[in-house]
């Protein structure tokens, strides 16, 4: 046999397999709804939605559209502070401001019925019987769609906000954070599932027995309990964690059940999937258990060209102020020093502040041959992984994601909104579930049941849990 026919075999063969995996695999795609879009510019864009923020009937409106596309989840970003930039890039940030997440999801949960509501909740200053009573709120409002988004926070600002004079570092913050995730799922396991009688008979609501106190006394938290709100529908509420960190990385593995990766090289995407799910393999846990989602910017357009014609009038409108800014907060030091005509400089300190973007930054710098003004425009705009293109090309790429081993589905990102939101729940998502890999309708009532993970046995009150699984 030919060269030439034994290299077209092996590619029918290598596109059977590929074939063959995505059968076995289905997308994961959360939206991430930071607030108005995750580019800095997309609130200028033409057709976009300047005050996104602030305009809660936009907003139930992209819920709506995100659950007609059949989502797993809405994720809001958020932060403690406004962000540590200088006012020259502050004054044009869209994203300065927003709605608590926690104020916000519970109306989205009353506009929806399927759609996941994933918020962010810091366990760096925030009380963590609060966050624990928050989230399982949230759960029971959303009938058991609530996912938390367990993040450390490095701004110093926040510090300020919470009456600390200095942030906490690196390690401290993780490390309080795992014992953080210890306390609030101790707290959402307070009451057996089978606790509340509410015998109107003789009068009994509980039943005294099916109640834990966890009396927990540690290193960084001190917290009684029990909770005043009845264990969650799901159990838990989905844990997520964003951290890339070594320290980040080993935080997920151990506690998290979605990671929203950063994205880039799908090599790396690879390598951080092997590693992430090792980790949590090692730390005993079913690695299937632990949905990577890498985010991904998506730019739909009729053919390519166009969808570059966008990309490049959306980073048009980024201004340099804004980009440096966005280069000093990953870097971790002022940026504005360097010469913007020039790399970036190879001797730049580690900070404590941010360990994995300077890493991530430095390496986007150097493998595209970027100028400091170019890489500012960069992350100014969105420096990640973005997907451009026809509908069938982003459709391409994320099937290579998936059965490549390299996500487990998409973080989604929005160029602009609505129109950026439409696109993709309009013409690519409709051509991932021709392709076998995307739903047609959800599989259960719950963020759990919808991303195939398992409802978590109570710890105190196993039988109890177990029995209400069923």
């Amino acid at each position: 046999m030919s060269s030439s026919r034994l290299a077209a075999l092996a590619g029918q063969v290598a596109k059977g397999k590929m074939k063959s995996m995505a059968q076995k695999k289905q997308l994961r795609l959360g939206a991430f709804m930071r607030p108005v879009s995750i580019h800095t510019a997309a609130w200028r864009y033409p057709g976009g939605t300047p005050d996104a923020n602030f305009n809660l009937k936009a907003l139930v409106q992209y819920a709506q559209t995100l659950e007609r596309g059949r989502f797993d989840a809405f994720f809001m970003a958020d932060h403690l502070a406004v962000l540590n930039m200088p006012m020259a890039a502050l004054k044009r940030s869209a994203t300065v401001t927003s709605f608590d997440p926690l104020t916000l999801l519970p109306a989205l949960a009353m506009v929806t019925k399927h759609l996941g509501l994933i918020a962010t909740a810091s366990t760096t200053f925030e009380p963590a019987y609060t966050i624990a009573r928050r989230f399982a709120s949230l759960d029971h409002i959303s009938d058991g769609r609530a996912g938390w988004n367990l993040v450390t926070t490095s701004n110093p600002d926040a510090a300020l906000n919470f009456g600390m004079d200095d942030q906490m570092p690196h390690a401290e913050r993780y490390a309080r954070a795992r014992e953080y995730f210890d306390v609030v799922t101790g707290l959402w396991d307070s009451w057996a599932d089978d606790a509340f009688i509410r015998d109107v008979e003789s009068g009994l609501y509980f039943d005294p027995d099916r109640l834990h106190v966890l009396d927990h006394k540690g290193k960084y938290l001190k917290v009684r309990g029990p909770l005043n709100i009845g264990r969650p529908i799901q159990g838990w509420p989905v844990v997520v964690q964003a951290g890339a960190s070594d320290a980040g990385r080993q935080l997920a593995a151990e506690t998290a059940e979605v990671v929203f990766a950063a994205g880039g090289p799908i090599e790396a995407g690879r390598a951080f999937y092997a590693d992430v799910k090792s980790r949590a393999a090692k730390a005993g846990r079913n690695p299937d258990h632990l949905k990577i989602l890498p985010g991904a910017f998506t730019i739909i357009g009729e053919s390519l060209d166009e969808a570059q014609e966008k990309r490049a009038r959306l980073d048009s409108l980024v201004n340099y102020d804004s980009g440096i800014a966005a280069v000093s907060i990953a870097l971790g030091i002022d940026a504005r020093a360097f010469d913007p005509d020039k790399p970036l400089p190879l001797d730049i300190p580690e900070t404590d502040a941010s360990k994995s973007g300077r890493e991530r930054v430095m390496a986007l710098a150097q493998r595209e041959g970027l100028t400091v003004r170019q890489l500012a425009g960069r992350l100014g705009g969105y420096g990640g992984l973005a997907m451009m293109g026809t509908p069938k090309m982003i459709a391409d790429q994320m099937e290579e994601w998936l059965v490549t081993e390299a996500s487990d589905g998409f973080n989604v990102m929005f160029p602009y909104l609505p129109g950026g939101l439409d696109d993709f729940v309009d013409k690519v998502v409709p051509e991932l579930q021709r392709r076998g890999l995307f739903r047609r309708e959800y599989e259960g009532k719950t963020l759990r049941e919808n991303l195939g993970l398992p409802r978590p046995e109570n710890q105190f009150f196993p039988a109890a849990s177990r029995k209400a699984a069923e």
